[in-house]
């Protein structure tokens, strides 16, 4: 079976040990391709750089928790990578882009002027979004609605039956992780188990988001343990889901990946 992890952060520090290793799990895994979302201008170069060298998708852009140091020239630095890559089958989408509304201190209405301007550059480019989506579905939704976009992901999507149905109408798909693995997780479990197949894609945000049997609690945390996530474990991932549409794991495969490469075309 081969898998599509549409949400990978590949090019972080915490991979720099041994990125290579964790490219030749993921292969040896079923997860052929992995999706690089940037999230910010300085790891533009970086980014496309690891990714072309090992023949692995990417997106540009920058994430909301990056808005406080970035400039407009961040802006006009991203419209050139992309109209650089128009060419570059590995360059996938925009992203990561978003609002995120639960982290303290970030100033909300310069989130906002920075995905207003990425969804035009978006729009300008021919691309779909992957968008980060942390207690901002709503504001996320009303900005698609005011400057379209060729649909997307939202990423860790955790929001409403109404919020899921808002985003697939706009030809989003929906993209589940290690957060469905935990019991606990009621409506991301019943979100899962009772959307169209359309609607779902896979991803591990690796190195976060870790799935239960990776997950370590505040006490360990204190005591100096650390989980790393990593994109070789999305077939188990893939496993909880397919409990929960009593899917097989080929079929598993075969819906998801499909899904990922509609509303990524070039995948």
């Amino acid at each position: 079976m081969n898998w599509i992890d549409t949400h990978c952060h590949w090019d972080a520090p915490e991979f720099d040990a041994d990125r290579g290793a964790v490219r030749e799990r993921a292969l040896a895994a079923g997860v052929e391709r992995f999706v690089v979302p940037a999230v910010q201008a300085a790891d533009f170069a970086r980014t496309q750089a690891l990714c072309r060298a090992a023949g692995q998708p990417y997106a540009l852009g920058i994430h909301p928790l990056f808005t406080p140091q970035a400039s407009e020239d961040d802006l006009q630095q991203l419209d050139r990578a992309l109209a650089g890559a128009a060419a570059d089958p590995l360059l996938v989408a925009v992203g990561e882009i978003g609002l995120d509304f639960f982290v303290a201190g970030l100033d909300a209405e310069r989130q906002q002027f920075f995905y207003a301007e990425q969804l035009k550059l978006a729009a300008r480019h021919g691309l779909p979004v992957i968008l980060h989506v942390r207690r901002s579905a709503d504001q996320l939704l009303a900005g698609l609605r005011r400057r379209p976009v060729r649909g997307g992901i939202a990423h860790a999507f955790n929001g409403s039956r109404q919020q899921a149905e808002a985003f697939l109408d706009l030809g989003f798909a929906l993209g589940f992780g290690g957060a469905l693995t935990f019991e606990r997780s009621l409506n991301l479990r019943r979100l899962a188990s009772e959307l169209p197949d359309s609607a779902l894609v896979l991803e591990t945000d690796a190195p976060d988001i870790p799935p239960q049997w990776l997950y370590k609690t505040a006490e360990q945390r204190a005591a100096g343990e650390r989980s790393r996530n990593e994109p070789c474990e999305l077939p188990r991932i893939a496993q909880t889901l397919a409990g929960l549409r009593g899917w097989t794991l080929a079929q598993t495969a075969a819906i998801t990946s499909a899904n990922a490469c509609r509303v990524l075309p070039k995948l």
